[in-house]
C-alpha cells in the first residue's frame, strides 16, 4: 500500500468563571501537563509502543471479550429531545451506558447522533477526546463537532450548522471509566488505568454497541480524536485490526483514523512546543538558547533524570520551566484567542457557532449538571465534570510505530490547528518527519466553501480545531471520509 504524506494548510482557559459552578478538576491541557510532568519527576516505567511489543512476542494481548445481550436497549436509549434544544431537529439521538465489565460493574457512557440526511448511507465515526481523562461528550459533542452548542444561560442549546453528523453518524464516548458519566463500582478502576486498559474497554464497548445497533455492523467505520487521543485513536485502531485477525466475533469494518493536534511522541512534541513558543514571540532569546544548549532532543532520556552525562537535565528542566512561566496568562490552546474572563465576553455567547467562545466550558458544565438533562440522557445522577483526575499507569512515550503500522493498512490523517501552542504544528511536523515516509504530494493550501498518512493544518484553529474553525473542520473531515484531498481552490 502506498504511503503518502501531504503537506496542507488547518488551550484552555482558566478554571474560573463568575456565575457558574466550578467546572473542572482540570481540563485537557492540565491533564496532559500532569502526565508529561509525571514522566520527568518520578521516572515511572515507560512501556514500549504496542507495535514494538508485538514484534517481540507472540502474545497478541487479546483476552476474551465480554458480550451481553443488547435486545431492546437501542430503543431504550433513544432521546426524545434534549432540554432546551431548538425546534426542527431532524435526526435521531441516543444516549446511555454500555457495560464493559460486569464483575466490576464498569460501564461507559455514549452519546450518538445520526445524520439528518440518508443516515443509512453515511459512515460511522467514533470521536475521542484526550486528557487523558477528559470527556468526549462535554468537549467534542457540546463544544466542537456535535449538533448543538450551549447558550450562555447554561440551559438552552443552539444548532451547530457545521456538525460532523452532516456527513456521518457520530458516536461520542466518555472513556475510561471515571470520566464524565462513565463509572465503575471498583475504585481501582479510577486509580489504576492506562492506555491498554482504555483501548480494551473501548473495543468491548464497540463490540457491544454494534450488537445494540446491528444496522451499523458492516458500515464503514472511522476513529477520530484530538490531543491525548493521539494515543487513544491509533492504539484502538491497532487493537481492532489485531482482534479482527483472531476473532470469531464481529469484525469491525475499520477504514481510517484522523487525529488532531495529537500528542504522539514525547520528544518531537516537546521540541515542537518550545520551537513554536520562541518563533511566535512567546519565549525570550535567553530561554530559547538555554533549551537548545542543554536539552538533547535526539533522545527521550534527555527529557528525564535518566539523561546521559553529556546532557544536563537539570538545566534543561530549568529553562523549560522558565519558558512556560514566560507565557503569562495566555490561552495556550489558541494563542490569539481571548481568555474566558475578558470583560467583553461576560455578556454571554452570541449563539453564532462561528464565533469562538472561550467560556463555553462553563455553559456546558452548568447544562450537563441539570437534573432534567441527565434524565434525558438516561444517566445516573452525577456531579459531571469535563475532566477527571484518573491515575494513569501506562503510556508509551511514542505512538509512531503504531501509526507506521496503520498507514500500511488504513487511511491515516494527522491535522493541526496552527494557533495551538500546546501541541503545535511544529510538533506535528517533527512527528511526521520521524516516520521517515516519502512525500508524494507537495505542501499546498486548501480552502473551505487514499490510504497512507496525510498531514493537514487548519488555518486559524487552536487545539480544539472544530471549536475555532468549524466550517474548515467540516470541510476537512468530509474530504477524509471521502478519501479525497481537501479542495485546492476556493469554492463558490
Amino acid at each position: 500500500m502506498k504511503v503518502t504524506i501531504i503537506w496542507l494548510l488547518l488551550l484552555l482557559f482558566p478554571c474560573y468563571f463568575p456565575g457558574f459552578p466550578a467546572s473542572c478538576k482540570g481540563n485537557q491541557i492540565d491533564n496532559l501537563n500532569r502526565l508529561i510532568e509525571s514522566r520527568k519527576s518520578s521516572n515511572p516505567p515507560r512501556p514500549e509502543s504496542w507495535a514494538q511489543q508485538d514484534d517481540d512476542t507472540e502474545d497478541s494481548h487479546t483476552p476474551p471479550v465480554y458480550v451481553a445481550s443488547q435486545k431492546g436497549l437501542m430503543q431504550a436509549d433513544k432521546i426524545n429531545a434534549l432540554p432546551g434544544q431548538p425546534e426542527g431537529v431532524g435526526f435521531d439521538q441516543y444516549a446511555g451506558y454500555v457495560t464493559v465489565d460486569p464483575v466490576a460493574d464498569r460501564a461507559l457512557f455514549y452519546y450518538f447522533v445520526e445524520s439528518p440526511v440518508d443516515p443509512s448511507k453515511k459512515p460511522l465515526v467514533l470521536w475521542l477526546n484526550g486528557g487523558p481523562g477528559c470527556s468526549s461528550f462535554g468537549y467534542g459533542a457540546m463544544q466542537e463537532l456535535g449538533p448543538f452548542r450551549v447558550n450562555s444561560d447554561g440551559e438552552t442549546l443552539y444548532r451547530n450548522e457545521y456538525a460532523w453528523n452532516n456527513v456521518a453518524n457520530v458516536i461520542f464516548l466518555e472513556s475510561p471509566a471515571g470520566v464524565g458519566f462513565s463509572y465503575s463500582k471498583n475504585s481501582s478502576d479510577y486509580t489504576s488505568v492506562g492506555d491498554r486498559k482504555t483501548a480494551q474497554d473501548s473495543y468491548i464497548f464497540l463490540i457491544n454497541w454494534l450488537e445494540r445497533f446491528p444496522q451499523y455492523k458492516t458500515r464503514d467505520f472511522y476513529i477520530t480524536g484530538e490531543s491525548y487521543a493521539g494515543h487513544y485513536v491509533p492504539q484502538l485502531a491497532y487493537y481492532i485490526l489485531e482482534r479482527n485477525k483472531n476473532t470469531t466475533q464481529s469484525v469491525i469494518n475499520l477504514k481510517g483514523i484522523a487525529i488532531g493536534n495529537a500528542w504522539v511522541d514525547d520528544v518531537a512534541c516537546t521540541k515542537g512546543l518550545f520551537d513554536y513558543l520562541w518563533t511566535h514571540a512567546l519565549n525570550s532569546d535567553e530561554t530559547n538558547e538555554g533549551i537548545n544548549k542543554y536539552c538533547n532532543f535526539a533522545s527521550e532520556d534527555s527529557l528525564t533524570k535518566k539523561a546521559d552525562a553529556d546532557d544536563n537535565p537539570i538545566q534543561c528542566g530549568k529553562y523549560q520551566k522558565q519558558g512556560l512561566l514566560e507565557l503569562g496568562d495566555i490561552n495556550l490552546y489558541g494563542i490569539y484567542a481571548p481568555p474566558c474572563y475578558t470583560s467583553a465576553l461576560k455578556s454571554g455567547s452570541t449563539g453564532n457557532v462561528k464565533n469562538y467562545d472561550p467560556c463555553a466550558e462553563y455553559y456546558v458544565n452548568s447544562y450537563l449538571n441539570l437534573a432534567k438533562v441527565q434524565a434525558a440522557l438516561h444517566t445516573k445522577a452525577t456531579n459531571w465534570s469535563g475532566c477527571s483526575d484518573v491515575g494513569w499507569t501506562d503510556s508509551p512515550t511514542t505512538i509512531l510505530p503504531e501509526i507506521r503500522h496503520l498507514a500500511r493498512k488504513i487511511r491515516v490523517w494527522k491535522y493541526s490547528g496552527d494557533t495551538d501552542g500546546r501541541v503545535p504544528v511544529t510538533s506535528s511536523r517533527y512527528s511526521i518527519n520521524n516516520l521517515n515516509l516519502q512525500v508524494e504530494t507537495a505542501w499546498h493550501p486548501w480552502y473551505s466553501n487514499s490510504e497512507g498518512v496525510i498531514f493537514a493544518t487548519v488555518r486559524g484553529a487552536g487545539h480544539t480545531v472544530p471549536s475555532y474553525q468549524p466550517e474548515r473542520a467540516l470541510t476537512m473531515i468530509t474530504s477524509f471520509l471521502q478519501g479525497k484531498l481537501p479542495p485546492g481552490k476556493p469554492t463558490s
